[in-house]
């Protein structure tokens, strides 16, 4: 047979070295195949035959390889302190391993690190993975006793107290040793003990790292040993992470690391299986799995295999593939279906972990699926892999995800299930329920959201978007009355007896003239506006970041944010995310909502979207509100930037916007948001209502088709003007604001927040607030056409001057009252 290593061995002159036992080279070539990988640190990967992450393998001799490691820890140990002991695995490819050994010692509690934090859980600690693609580890114990060595078990064969009980660590292999290090120096600190067993399946470390090990134990005064199936070392020539670079970026290219095949609608749809997992058992050791909880689950594993035997129907060949850190639960059920069936099963998972796939023998990854992650990772979206899957002959895949995993992103067109769909008959969805702790949680970890705070709203719930169309980090107050006639918001809002923040304007329903001309302005104006969309956008991925987290300032910035999503996937493919979320002049942004950002993304990944500038102090007021967190950029991406307030912009002219024409009418039906302390907690978010009722009015979806439409026409100018954009001077000149300046002390007003420049800004004066007057370019055209009929309609003067930096300007009466006239000496009040 070709061994899986020798592609690699060929090319980069690596090789296996046994520990000097007779069949040592061949033993470790019978565990052990070498590929390639996309990772700055070490470009080889030793892939694991046994494990059942990379490749499929029976699952038998995946659980017996770890339940046999846990046996001989037993017996280093002896029964008294095998009692005794805590084991720990590694995510990702640890976890089912470590808990085969914690099996094999026979009652040993099991508890594993994760990557994905876990809301009202507290941090019992965590550790770095030196050589990883993805480095930190949290460790998330339900029982914070438990890795203290001091949790109480109860029962005849279990009861005992785990004082500075013995901890075994278990990796699939060690190459320095230093993820070892790094895990026990970190938790002897915090929790010391007097003995460590160290297990893996292959022990790779060169003499100086075995060295290092021995005087770290000595150094912390602590016994370490080490158990391992086999162990040799990796002889690696000079040069050989610059040539493995070089070699998979010959065979891959500069590119993505795999075009994602979207599955048309024909595809043969996934089959639910439902398992009736015990209740109360845990999913995995995320959170800990007690020799109770193993107790419930083994009887229970022939039922459940039993049910999906019965929905494979004939399949004689099949695969149960488990997903990322879900390793024990879908190898159980495949060793339960082994037993079950007479069909040649098969185990393995998918992986974060990007590796290079070559179609030879000799080398250890033939094939690889590349789906989209799936439950909303910490670190924000990113590819995901299913390896030797494709290929591989299966005329059936169970897939076993738990159930924060089972999302949209799953059953998408480009999803897991869809590419599975691709390779085999049948694919089957035996959904785990996610283990939710019940203890209390005693600290406050980094990057968690507050405890009170839900998911985002989303359409058709709230809001007539899609519901990947963008997520409302809002509170529906939908059923609280908020509205309250202009004048009177005014006169409050101008004596300081109320913030205009604190209640919600009358909704403006448009008159079928003003509706005709907004459907005219749309048709008028929809190319300038995708032109604008394909600016600001590719100027983000340019200088931003190349998977931006979209985050539009409610709501005048969410059919900018949505519009800003569409083309990214429109021209290349990417799903970004989108949320919105409110802004308060005076008042700040949702801290609330920021604090679930930082906890669901890396803040640096996020940018804040909003539709224009009018003399910048939205802009002002974010700048000023971020610095209270760490991480995020306050500069904002608009669509138009006639004030010269940012650096990220589609165009500087002031131009007619067409969802600046209406309010929730082409904003999803959502109002603007509202802050009131009686409404508003210290945990909640901001609040806004949904306007059901208006629905037979709603323009949203036509507002973002219509754009969408001209995308592909306005390709080739937007490409023109963001190279022009990217290597022009773009520093903000906040013209608007000195303008602004100017006119409020002309006109006697001596308030700049009365003054609202650009046609988005008087659009919202005539719609909400008590307006005086209406200052127009001279000339001004179309652009100024609804502004000119609502101005009318208001009974509001429309003055033509010269020299205005914006299209217009509108004025907010000043020192308004009810009793107050306008400046033709009539009532301002609407009639």
């Amino acid at each position: 047979m070709v061994w899986s290593g020798s592609w690699v061995a060929e090319r980069l002159g690596v090789e296996l070295v046994g520990d000097g036992k007779p069949d040592g080279d061949s033993e470790l070539r019978e565990l052990l195949g070498l590929a390639l990988r996309r990772n700055p640190k070490r470009a080889h990967l030793l892939v694991s035959n046994v494990l059942g992450k990379h490749v499929p393998q029976k699952p038998s001799v995946v659980y017996g390889a770890g339940f046999e490691l846990g046996r001989r820890v037993r017996e280093l140990l002896g029964d008294a302190e095998a009692r005794r002991a805590v084991v720990l695995g590694y995510a990702e490819t640890a976890t089912g391993l470590g808990h085969a050994v914690a099996d094999g010692l026979g009652v040993a509690p099991y508890l594993h690190s994760t990557r994905r934090p876990v809301e009202g859980v507290a941090r019992a600690g965590g550790f770095e993975e030196s050589h990883s693609h993805a480095t930190s580890h949290l460790l998330l114990p339900e029982d914070p006793d438990l890795l203290a060595g001091e949790c109480v078990l109860t029962g005849a064969d279990t009861a005992g107290v785990y004082a500075g009980a013995p901890l075994v660590l278990v990796d699939d292999e060690f190459s320095t040793g230093n993820t070892v290090l790094n895990t026990i120096r970190a938790l002897h600190e915090r929790y010391p003990r007097s003995r460590y067993v160290i297990v893996a399946l292959v022990d790779m470390r060169s003499p100086a790292d075995r060295g290092r090990l021995t005087e770290f134990a000595a150094e912390i005064g602590a016994r370490v040993d080490l158990v391992a199936r086999s162990s040799g070392t990796v002889a690696l020539p000079e040069g050989v992470l610059e040539k493995g670079q070089a070699l998979v970026a010959a065979h891959e290219g500069a590119g993505p690391a795999a075009p994602r095949t979207a599955v048309g609608p024909g595809r043969r749809p996934c089959t639910r299986v439902d398992l009736q997992w015990p209740a109360g058992v845990p999913d995995g050791g995320r959170h800990g799995f007690t020799p109770a909880h193993r107790a419930t689950l083994e009887p229970a594993l022939p039922a459940m295999a039993a049910r999906i035997a019965e929905a494979l129907g004939d399949a004689r060949r099949v695969l149960v593939l488990g997903f990322e850190e879900l390793m024990y639960a879908p190898l159980r059920l495949g060793t339960a279906l082994e037993d079950h069936t007479d069909a040649e099963v098969r185990y393995s998972t998918t992986t974060r972990s990007p590796v290079l796939a070559v179609d030879d023998p000799g080398y250890a990854i033939r094939t690889r699926l590349v789906f989209p992650a799936h439950d909303n990772p910490a670190d924000g979206p990113g590819d995901r892999y299913a390896y030797n899957v494709a290929g591989a002959g299966f005329d059936a895949v169970v897939l076993a995800v738990d159930s924060v995993a089972d999302t949209p992103e799953l059953h998408a067109p480009d999803g897991l299930l869809a590419q599975l769909a691709a390779h085999t008959d049948h694919v089957l969805l035996a959904v785990v329920p996610s283990y939710v702790p019940t203890r209390p949680r005693t600290d406050t970890p980094e990057r968690q959201e507050p405890s009170m705070l839900p998911e985002p709203l989303r359409g058709p719930a709230f809001s007539s978007y899609a519901p990947d169309e963008v997520g409302w980090l809002l509170q529906d107050l939908s059923d609280t009355e908020l509205e309250a006639p202009t004048e009177e918001r005014e006169e409050a809002i101008q004596s300081g007896g109320a913030h205009y923040a604190e209640s919600l304007p009358v909704e403006y329903q448009p008159s079928a003239q003003y509706q005709g001309l907004f459907k005219a302005a749309l048709e008028l104006s929809a190319a300038r506006v995708a032109r604008a969309v394909g600016t600001v956008t590719e100027t983000v991925l340019a200088e931003r970041t190349p998977r931006p987290v979209l985050v539009s300032l409610a709501r005048a910035g969410t059919p900018v944010g949505v519009l800003m999503r569409r083309w990214a996937l429109h021209r290349h493919g990417i799903d970004l995310p989108h949320y919105a979320v409110s802004i308060v002049r005076g008042r700040g942004i949702d801290a609330n909502a920021l604090r679930w950002l930082a906890a669901h993304h890396d803040p640096a990944d996020v940018v804040f979207v909003d539709g224009w500038t009018g003399k910048g102090a939205i802009t002002r007021e974010l700048s000023a509100a971020l610095a209270e967190f760490e991480g995020f950029d306050p500069e904002i991406a608009v669509l138009a930037d006639p004030g010269g307030c940012v650096r990220t912009y589609g165009t500087r002219e002031d131009f007619l916007i067409p969802s600046a024409c209406l309010n929730s009418t082409v904003s999803g039906l959502i109002s603007r948001t509202v802050l009131r302390s009686d409404l508003v907690g210290p945990e909640d978010f901001h609040g806004a209502k949904f306007y059901r009722e208006l629905a037979d009015t709603d323009v949203s979806g036509h507002f973002l088709d219509t754009v969408a439409a001209h995308f592909d026409e306005v390709v080739d100018a937007v490409d023109v003007e963001v190279k022009e954009l990217l290597a022009a001077d773009r520093a903000p000149t906040w013209e608007g604001w000195a303008a602004v300046e100017r006119i409020s002390e002309e006109y006697g007003i001596h308030d700049v927040n009365l003054v609202k420049p650009g046609v988005g800004e008087t659009t919202r004066v005539l719609l909400r607030r008590v307006p005086w007057k209406i200052l127009a370019k001279r000339g001004a055209g179309a652009d100024l056409e609804h502004i000119r009929l609502l101005a009318e309609q208001r009974g509001v003067p429309v003055e033509e001057v010269d020299g205005l930096p914006y299209t217009c300007v509108g004025l907010i009466h000043p020192k308004y009252t009810r009793g107050a006239t306008g400046a033709d000496g009539k009532a301002v009040e609407s009639k």
